[in-house]
């Protein structure tokens, strides 16, 4: 594999949110349908409240982007620009713990199903090896041409 595919690789070539709205920084690794990122917000990061706790809001966002990554990857290795998509559901998302700015934050994604232009994406966020968020993503991903 050339040099400039190589893994881990920063989000910011791969998707199109830029900070502050991208919360994903690295893409760290990339198999057929799984994919995972690591995240490490500042302290002054609208996803936080005023003691840095981070908002619920943050970890379904972090699915989305993980999955975003994760495909614009695996476009550039097609050797075609990434394409967009579009968060359009969320099922059985789940907060079961609590992570903070600072924290270095760990999404796993896997592609559960690819239809007509949607995709169901099963994302889980851990903190350490603490599961903090998990839940079902719908994502519409545009076709070329629209």
């Amino acid at each position: 594999m050339r040099a400039e595919y190589a893994l881990p690789m920063p989000a910011e070539r791969l998707i199109p949110h830029r900070k502050p709205m991208r919360l994903v920084d690295t893409l760290l690794s990339v198999d057929e349908e799984c994919g995972v990122t690591e995240t490490v917000l500042p302290p002054t990061s609208a996803m936080a409240d005023g003691e840095g706790k981070l908002h619920e809001v943050a970890f379904m966002e972090m699915i989305a982007q993980s999955f975003a990554a994760f495909k614009g990857y695996r476009d550039l290795l097609e050797g075609k620009p990434a394409g967009e998509g579009f968060l359009v559901g969320v099922r059985h998302l789940e907060f079961t713990g609590r992570a903070y700015a600072g924290d270095r934050l760990l999404t796993t994604i896997r592609t559960v199903a690819s239809f007509g232009g949607f995709a169901v994406v099963e994302g889980c966020v851990t903190r350490r090896d603490e599961t903090v968020a998990s839940g079902i993503i719908k994502l519409w991903l545009v076709e070329d041409g629209r």
